[in-house]
């Protein structure tokens, strides 16, 4: 059982199957520093939760009635920025995976993913980092390798040159009016776009093939 060293993360869980969510509260339980706060059966019960409880993680399945996790992720992204939504699924298309990234989730797990690998990705989506399983991973590079390799956006620019400035995230978020989390999600696309693992990657890579220039 790990010990907890710092603040209690609360996490709100949205599936809907009863006895999933039974699953996930007593394993998080088994955690001092992890503390289930609410459940919601739908997407828009999450939504309405997350508003009502102020989580720091969701943890979303994608696959509900109502509204699903795609959407409850970007509505919940758009009205509570400092949230954090990490999705559990058994679904891994490379569509569900994309729309999922797209609509804000800092985290994407399959089902199966162990009680350690799941917590430790809890608390790597509370901090704003993203959290990806060995096989999504595989099928988000593969995917922007081949169909998606296109040069970064306009916003990504940004990010990666306030990078190359040496500004820290939370710098970039108040300079860009981002939240920490998109700017995470920011450098995630970065990373893959460029094949690299870093920020410190990034910016020699992106350097080196004039994507970017430092006065």
């Amino acid at each position: 059982m790990r010990t907890s060293t710092g603040p209690t993360i609360r996490v709100l869980l949205a599936d809907d199957h009863p006895v999933v969510r039974d699953g996930l509260a007593a394993m998080l339980a088994t955690q001092p520093d992890l503390t289930v706060v609410g459940e919601a059966a739908n997407g828009a019960e999450a939504l309405h939760r997350t508003a009502s409880l102020a989580p720091d993680v969701v943890l979303m399945d994608l696959q509900m009635p109502v509204m699903d996790g795609t959407a409850a992720t970007a509505a919940i992204r758009a009205a509570h920025p400092e949230v954090r939504v990490l999705i559990l699924t058994t679904y891994d298309t490379d569509a569900d995976i994309t729309a999922a990234v797209d609509a804000g989730a800092v985290g994407y797990l399959l089902k199966d993913t162990g009680r350690h690998e799941l917590c430790e990705a809890v608390r790597t989506a509370a901090r704003g980092g993203a959290a990806l399983s060995p096989t999504v991973a595989a099928k988000v590079l593969a995917h922007m390798r081949g169909d998606r390799v296109a040069d970064l956006s306009g916003r990504e620019l940004e990010v990666l040159s306030a990078v190359a400035r040496g500004q820290s995230n939370k710098q970039i978020a108040r300079a860009l009016r981002l939240s920490e989390a998109t700017v995470k999600t920011h450098l995630l696309h970065i990373y893959t776009k460029l094949d690299v693992s870093d920020r410190t990657a990034a910016v020699t890579a992106a350097l080196g093939r004039g994507i970017i220039r430092v006065d």
